[in-house]
């Protein structure tokens, strides 16, 4: 029976948060024996529909159905893997295959129904079916099976009466366990609330991931500078290790040695840490803008979706920008954090708003930094300030822009996104310029620089192989 919500109670969200776990290695074990049953799950429901197809049967893609396929197969099929457990593998199944069959119903000729085998899926237990007693939890395993306790790296962020699932993954070589909460939206004062007549604009960007103009002659400057710089060394860091391993790659066919499969594992971590440097970097970007947005008591911000250039062909270097921007992730995380602290978010077309002066509304050239001056009225100011104030005035659902003048901000306030991030409160200078002023020759493999997707070279845990003096 679904859980009747009381009317009176405050309206509430589902949140998650993701913990790192700290287990033995008989655990590790265990943790990666249920990811490995959870595929094999996924990939019995493959073959059974690969010989569905064979005797022109429909597939099996409803939950009830797959569900009552697998009673049907009995207890212990599946290792320690319970039947909650096997049922969320079930449930993402289906949701997979019914969401590509409405991509294509509208049209996407690109999306295609789950029919890939996987190693590792992740597992999720409902609320109920597991315990979380401080640091510790209770992950479910099948009946007659030792109980699997395994500990937290930090306190789950949420009440433990709001718990509502945990799921087990694996990300990067690393386990860990996504905690989702029902989290009640934040009741405020009477009078120290959102107003929902004050309206903020908000445009996304790759140097600056959100410039803010609030309706108060205020504006917000998030950089995401470090985030770049963080982009950047890492690719750089990659490609040191691709060349320094080059040789020692096995061929097509092999099997490869086991400094080889230790190697794709430090690399797999590698790239689970930057992953989640950039996520953190994002995250604290969006609650600086929604702490902003409480303190201007900012109630809609309408957000300039520039999705619509991101199929455009702008050649390698740009589109590598275009993807190292995650977009989507930067929206929906804004909406998320915004819904939280009860404050709507719209998205507008902010097509033309860039480019076009406050002012006298005429085009405006593409300016050559950050500063945009119209030669028409000799107008100036920050361009993504600029834009973000005319993104106020743009009205949801891509209508016209409002005729109203635009309110330019007087004080613009500045904040970084990503302090966490190696060198991200150090001066910026030229790497190839030492203090002392003599220039370095650049290196082959391209200006020295301290790798931030990984560790420096001589130190431990570090992906590219440390050269002795004098060896080529």
């Amino acid at each position: 029976m679904p859980r009747r919500r009381d009317p009176a109670a405050p309206a509430a969200v589902y949140r998650t948060a993701r913990v790192a776990l700290r287990v033995t290695p008989a655990q590790r074990r265990r943790c990666f024996g249920l990811l490995r049953s959870a595929g094999d799950v996924w990939a019995c429901v493959l073959e059974v529909n690969a010989w569905r197809r064979c005797r022109q049967d429909a597939p099996l893609t409803g939950y009830q159905e797959l569900c009552r396929e697998l009673a049907s197969s009995g207890s212990g099929t599946f290792a320690e893997l319970d039947s909650t457990g096997a049922r969320s593998v079930l449930r993402r199944f289906s949701d997979a295959w019914f969401a590509a069959a409405k991509r294509r119903k509208a049209g996407d000729l690109s999306a295609r129904s789950p029919r890939r085998r996987r190693g590792l899926v992740p597992v999720r237990w409902y609320h109920g079916t597991f315990t979380l007693d401080g640091h510790r939890v209770r992950i479910p395993t099948a009946r007659c099976t030792p109980a699997l306790w395994v500990r937290l790296a930090r306190q789950v962020p949420y009440p433990v009466e709001q718990v509502r699932s945990i799921t087990l993954l694996c990300e990067g070589g690393r386990l860990f366990l996504d905690v989702t909460a029902e989290v009640t939206i934040a009741v405020y004062p009477s009078g120290e609330g959102p107003d929902p007549g004050r309206v903020a604009g908000v445009d996304v960007g790759i140097i600056h991931p959100y410039a803010v103009a609030g309706c108060g002659g205020e504006a917000l400057l998030v950089s995401g500078r470090a985030i770049r710089a963080e982009h950047r060394m890492h690719l750089a860091d990659t490609k040191a290790r691709n060349r320094a391993v080059a040789r020692r790659a096995p061929k097509p066919g092999q099997r490869g040695s086991r400094r080889w499969r230790q190697y794709r594992a430090r690399a797999r971590r590698v790239e689970g840490r930057h992953r989640r440097r950039v996520r953190q970097a994002q995250h604290e970007a969006a609650r600086t803008v929604v702490d902003w947005a409480v303190d201007q008591r900012v109630g809609v911000l309408h957000v300039g979706d520039p999705r619509g250039v991101l199929n455009l062909p702008a050649g390698q270097r740009h589109n590598l920008r275009l993807r190292q921007w995650q977009i989507g992730r930067l929206l929906q995380i804004l909406t998320d954090k915004a819904a939280l602290a009860g404050i709507t978010v719209h998205l507008v077309d902010e097509r033309g708003t860039s480019s076009t002066c406050p002012s006298c509304r005429k085009r405006v050239p593409k300016p050559r930094g950050r500063t945009l001056t119209c030669p028409h009225c000799q107008f100036s100011g920050h361009r993504d300030v600029v834009a973000a104030a005319s993104i106020a005035t743009r009205t949801p659902g891509g209508g016209p822009t409002t005729p109203t003048a635009v309110t330019l901000p007087g004080v613009v306030t500045h904040r970084r996104a990503g302090r966490h991030l190696p060198g991200a409160g150090q001066s910026r200078r030229d790497p190839r310029r030492p203090p002392g002023g003599a220039e370095v020759k650049m290196a082959r493999g391209g200006p020295p620089h301290h790798p931030v997707g990984s560790r420096s070279p001589a130190r431990r845990g570090s992906t590219t192989p440390h050269r002795k003096p004098g060896e080529r």
